[in-house]
């Protein structure tokens, strides 16, 4: 059995998890609302505190989304209780980001300035010049906003300019040796 898909699902206190037609789960927190349709086939039992995911039968295809359900709704509950946060970092000389009303604006060595705006559940925030952090509460419109921004100058592997995630490891080339 998924060892994934067999843990419970805590639901803390200021939680509201609701299943609604269809497999239809809503999440309600201190953060905000996330609604997310599951696999008719898994059945969610909430039990006070606890939520379960359960499977109808050992099939691979009821394995693989037991797991994948459970979470899916882990990370919902995380969401509307702490939220989502990506740390990109800007190297490279005059490469800098800077927040102008809801826009974040980059300068990325183009002729033009890059401008991406936030949207009503993604904000951005600039602590430093090379510092762009991305919060929400979905985890997947999170990661795909910062895979956006960081694809705006991509890092590049002799030097290391670009944009990249704070945990990124640039693996870096050697470059020409020269005459001999």
């Amino acid at each position: 059995m998924s060892r994934i898909g067999r843990a419970p699902v805590a639901i803390p206190a200021g939680v509201t998890v609701t299943v609604g037609e269809g497999n239809e789960i809503t999440v309600k927190g201190p953060k905000g609302t996330l609604t997310q349709t599951i696999s008719p086939a898994m059945t969610v039992e909430v039990d006070g505190a606890v939520l379960h995911v359960k499977r109808p039968d050992d099939e691979a295809m009821s394995r693989s989304v037991h797991g994948l359900t459970r979470t899916l709704i882990h990370n919902m509950v995380v969401g509307v209780t702490e939220g989502f946060s990506k740390t990109l970092e800007i190297n490279g000389v005059g490469y800098r980001a800077a927040k102008e009303g809801k826009n974040l604006v980059m300068n990325l060595g183009y002729s033009h300035q890059v401008i991406v705006p936030d949207t009503e559940d993604i904000t951005t925030e600039v602590p430093n010049p090379n510092q762009v952090i991305v919060k929400g509460i979905d985890k997947q419109k999170v990661g795909q906003f910062a895979a956006d921004v960081r694809g705006k100058r991509p890092p590049e592997p002799y030097k290391g300019k670009g944009i990249k995630y704070a945990d990124e490891v640039i693996i870096r080339k050697e470059g020409k040796t020269g005459a001999k």
